[in-house]
């Protein structure tokens, strides 16, 4: 009698849950996946990090970041979302699509933008930084 009751409870309390809950409880759990995007030494850095800033990038269409450089601070460039077509002193400009990456050099001056006419582009940009008294980021004035 005790087991049929208790079992009752459980039904009743079952009925009550959420539907996404009930699924979820009915379900094994599904362990948390890590997907490694990048592995590189640091550059330009003598392989010493002091500060690390992760920022979210959101570009409208049309959008860029004008040629700048970031004093001992390497750059990492992950697109979440759209494309955003980097550009890196001394080569090719290149597209990078959602889940690609781009890893920029330490003193190396480049740009950002998202050529794209009507869709925005989203990035997380990470900047590992050798020294945090220099400025982040620096203004690069090119030749037209």
């Amino acid at each position: 009698m005790l087991v049929r009751r208790g079992f009752l409870h459980l039904i009743a309390a079952a009925a009550v849950l959420p539907p996404s809950l009930r699924t979820a409880l009915g379900q094994a759990p599904a362990g948390p996946k890590l997907t490694q995007v990048l592995r590189a030494d640091l550059q330009g850095q003598e392989n010493r990090v002091q500060e690390t800033i992760v920022n979210v990038l959101d570009l409208s269409p049309g959008a860029a970041a004008p040629w700048h450089m970031h004093p001992g601070a390497q750059e990492l460039l992950y697109v979440l979302a759209g494309e955003i077509t980097v550009e890196i002193e001394g080569q090719a400009a290149k597209l990078i699509n959602a889940g690609e990456i781009a890893l920029i050099a330490a003193d190396i001056p480049h740009l950002a933008r998202n050529e794209h006419a009507s869709a925005p582009a989203k990035a997380v940009v990470v900047h590992s930084r050798s020294d945090k008294e220099k400025p982040l980021v620096v203004a690069v004035k090119r030749a037209a």
